[in-house]
């Protein structure tokens, strides 16, 4: 009995002390966590809630953008060229009229000492103290003639110095002009790269699948405009052919195909859109503005039913886009940056209208 009651006892000593171990706290060497799944990657952060479309919305518009700043960047060097261009005719002119100024200076003076080698006589005093009438008659006309000489020389000295300070303010402000350009242009130039960098940017956060999906929306969207456009019958009826200029600036045109889009890039191993068209028309023989937007301002329009090849399409409400016509409803242009020049639908984009480098304004 009494060996009962001990037995009972032990294992009640040992299930309390069971008990009071399991309650203490476990030491943190021994609570090793399960490791948590990995965080999902987080989506672009230039696409966080935006469709793919909003995102090729997004990088359209950016191209834009710069395909505009581009267009301002060409007109400002176009424009240096051609003030750099009088700067260098003006000091030209002005080292010119310098050497001239010094000619007849230097003739002013032989006259001057010829009349003091006279003993400071004026020809005149010396022609009434001769004797001899025919000597007289004869001086007169000598006379006549070298004051007119004198009258002469002083004259063009006098314009000369005239034309020089002209000449000088104009280097001045042709300077002065340039200067701003150029600054002009930097600030254009940081534009355009800021704005392509920004589309470049977020094209690349895409995956490679959104990429390739990226670009079959912005062929498909091309696809249905090109569609609309030869649905509205606005090719019916063209059949111009091209001109001999016209058919040279085409076959100049498409063997760029395949040459990449650098913006302010006018060949021969790149292009952008105005820096292809013009220099096709070059090759051509006629020169035309280097910009879309001055080729759109400045070249004679026709209308779309009248196109032929080697007219230029120019496209949307700015003309900061332009291409060539090749005909078939097709152009050959450079299309922005990632991109090389090709052959798309004349109608796949907003066009603003057509114009024709060889048409003699009327």
């Amino acid at each position: 009995m009494n060996r009962r009651r001990r037995a009972t006892a032990a294992i009640t000593v040992v299930c309390a002390m069971t008990v009071l171990v399991l309650a203490s706290p476990v030491p943190a060497a021994y609570a090793a966590p399960m490791p948590l799944p990995p965080a999902p990657p987080a989506p672009p952060a230039g696409a966080v809630g935006k469709s793919l479309e909003e995102v090729r919305a997004e990088i359209d518009t950016l191209y834009r953008q710069a395909a505009s700043a581009t267009d301002a960047y060409n007109l400002a060097d176009e424009q240096a060229k051609k003030q750099s261009a009088e700067i260098v005719e003006l000091a030209q002119a002005i080292v010119d009229g310098q050497a001239r100024i010094e000619d007849l200076k230097n003739r002013a003076g032989a006259a001057a000492r010829a009349q003091y080698r006279n003993g400071g006589i004026p020809d005149g005093a010396q022609l009434v103290l001769t004797n001899d009438p025919q000597l007289f008659l004869s001086g007169v006309g000598r006379i006549q003639q070298g004051q007119k000489a004198t009258k002469d020389l002083l004259a063009e000295l006098h314009q000369k110095q005239a034309d020089l300070e002209t000449y000088t303010k104009d280097a001045s402000a042709h300077r002065t002009s340039l200067e701003a350009t150029r600054a002009q242009q930097a600030r254009t130039r940081k534009q355009i790269e800021t704005k392509i960098a920004a589309a470049e940017k977020l094209e690349s956060q895409l995956a490679a699948e959104e990429r390739a999906r990226l670009l079959a929306l912005e062929q498909d969207e091309q696809s249905k405009a090109q569609t609309a456009w030869l649905g509205s019958g606005v090719l019916t009826g063209i059949g111009g052919s091209a001109s001999a200029q016209g058919r040279k600036a085409v076959e100049f045109a498409t063997a760029q195909i395949g040459k990449p889009y650098v913006w302010g890039a006018e060949g021969p191993g790149s292009y952008d859109c105005s820096g292809l068209t013009s220099q096709a028309w070059a090759v051509a023989g006629k020169g035309i503005p280097r910009t879309s937007q001055e080729q759109w301002r400045l070249l004679p329009r026709i209308d779309v039913k009248d196109m032929r090849p080697g007219d230029l399409i120019i496209y949307h409400a700015d003309a900061s886009h332009v291409g060539m016509y090749i005909g078939d409803g097709a152009i050959v242009h450079a299309p922005r940056p990632g991109r090389s020049v090709t052959v798309a639908g004349a109608g796949s984009m907003a066009i603003l209208g057509v114009v024709r480098p060889d048409k003699q304004p009327i």
